[in-house]
């Protein structure tokens, strides 16, 4: 009984330490199993907004410079001034890309010094630019009505670029797309949340363009505000013409 009591304690003091150090180890395999994850979705999410951001940032300007650039073959000979306006147009809009450009890739070589950079890249750009987005538009063609409701306040820096993103995307659609000369962008301070509209009485995208929902563009527009879980919706008018809306949580 005795020789049975000890080989069960020695048994004991074996199989216990083994199966605590067995159970922290599987626990440790599992923490970093989770941070691995948390690490690899961090990495997508961050090329899915560098990739928003890029295609926001070039479609809009390579829109303008393709009309300018059309509308100044078209009178260089006859209307020289015209000519020369258009021309003017494009190295402007080339300029503010490329420092654009330049400021993202500067936000990621440094990416790794400063933890808050990207807030830092994001105040590049915002809904005070909205206006000069509109001067650029009326230059290749499409004068941009922009009205504000509410009053005005400061808007966190991820749905301040958001929300100019969705305007410059919608406006972007508005010249390339629609076949109008004139579109409306609305924005509205709410007490809690921020609403943004774009109309315009166009044609709308048409079939197969790649903005026509099934693309980056609208496609990009819904992820940045599922991101910042507000409401958004994008589709013909009854009466006419295409309707971007957005509500962020402000």
């Amino acid at each position: 009984m005795d020789f049975l009591s000890t080989l069960l304690a020695v048994a004991a003091s074996i199989v216990i330490p083994w199966t605590i150090g067995n159970s922290i180890r599987r626990q440790h395999l599992y923490s970093q199993a989770l941070r691995a994850q948390a690490a690899t979705q961090a990495v997508i999410a961050e090329r899915l907004r560098i990739a928003r951001e890029l295609h926001d940032m070039v479609a809009h300007s390579i829109g303008v410079i393709a009309i300018q650039a059309g509308a100044a073959s078209l009178v260089i000979d006859t209307q020289p001034a015209g000519a020369r306006k258009a021309l003017g147009a494009i190295e402007t809009t080339s300029r503010e890309t490329l420092a654009g450009l330049r400021r993202m890739l500067v936000s990621l070589r440094h990416a790794e010094v400063e933890e808050d950079q990207p807030a830092k890249a994001a105040a590049a750009a915002g809904l005070e630019a909205v206006d000069r987005l509109a001067e650029t538009t009326a230059a290749a063609g499409v004068r941009v009505e922009v009205r504000r409701r509410g009053r005005w306040r400061p808007m966190p820096p991820e749905i301040d670029l958001a929300a100019f993103r969705i305007i410059q995307e919608s406006v972007t659609n508005t010249v390339r797309h629609s076949g109008t000369d004139r579109c409306r962008v609305s924005v509205d301070y709410g007490a809690e949340e921020l609403a943004i509209e774009i109309v315009d009485d166009g044609r709308g995208p048409l079939r197969g363009d790649m903005t026509a929902g099934t693309g980056f563009g609208i496609s990009g527009m819904r992820e940045r505000v599922a991101l910042l879980n507000g409401r958004f919706s994008a589709g013909p008018r009854p009466e006419g013409g295409f309707r971007v809306s957005a509500r962020l949580p402000a």
